[in-house]
């Protein structure tokens, strides 16, 4: 995640949080699956790597949640809604405690970052042991990264490949095309090169991308079907 990235989230802050609510059942979807995977946290000291405005945070009691970010219009969002912001910058530019975090997660921030390993291998070392890495995201081979990939392609969701197939409020064109965007298998492997061996998946938006929003979704097992993905990797 370089500067360019960081320049195109400084402008779209306000964008980033508009687009979810009126997204309203999307949404919620993606945010039962947050809160499923997190778990219960009264007591654990959690690190959200690229916590964005904490929109998702503030839906929970984020007292314990410390935040690093590279945008400083997100960051100041969060820190308004209770997330200590211990650095505006890049995880990569970051010194962690070791073994000190119960959790560490990534809600969507692994699809703007190129090298995965030295940044998944700098947060196992700053988990407890036992502690919990949690991936989510959109993953590259699901429908909605593909969406994401053609109006990168294409830059410009406006097209006649993608008439009548579209959402009606798509993800910010911008932040699609600043995307690098990883396959589930691909996080997978890197966690197991590191040595991980335990691992749970939960899933949410199984539905076409078109009809996502029309109502809300339960949170399934697994990885195979769903637009937006959990990989809980235990230490």
């Amino acid at each position: 995640m370089g500067i360019e990235t960081r320049q195109k989230f400084d402008g779209y802050a306000a964008k980033y949080d508009e687009w979810f609510m009126k997204n309203e059942n999307l949404f919620t979807s993606e945010l039962r699956l947050f809160k499923r995977v997190l778990g219960d946290i009264e007591g654990k000291k959690l690190l959200s790597v690229g916590c964005g405005s904490g929109l998702f945070e503030s839906y929970i009691d984020c007292s314990n949640v410390e935040g690093i970010e590279p945008s400083e219009d997100m960051g100041k969002i969060a820190e308004k809604r209770g997330i200590n912001v211990i650095k505006y910058g890049l995880i990569e530019d970051v010194d962690l405690p070791e073994n000190y975090y119960d959790i560490v997660y990534f809600n969507g921030s692994s699809s703007y970052m190129e090298d995965l390993a030295p940044v998944y291998e700098k947060c196992l070392r700053a988990l407890k042991d036992d502690g919990r890495l949690i991936l989510l995201d959109v993953p590259k081979e699901s429908a909605f990264g593909f969406m994401y990939l053609l109006g990168k392609s294409l830059n410009t969701y406006d097209h006649e490949y993608l008439a009548d197939a579209m959402p009606e409020l798509p993800y910010p064109l911008a932040l699609a095309c600043s995307g690098v965007w990883h396959t589930t298998e691909e996080k997978i492997n890197v966690l197991k090169s590191l040595g991980i061996e335990k691992f749970e998946y939960y899933q949410t938006l199984v539905r076409n991308p078109l009809y996502t929003n029309e109502e809300s979704e339960d949170v399934v097992e697994g990885y195979k079907s769903g637009g937006y993905v959990a990989i809980i990797a235990e230490k």
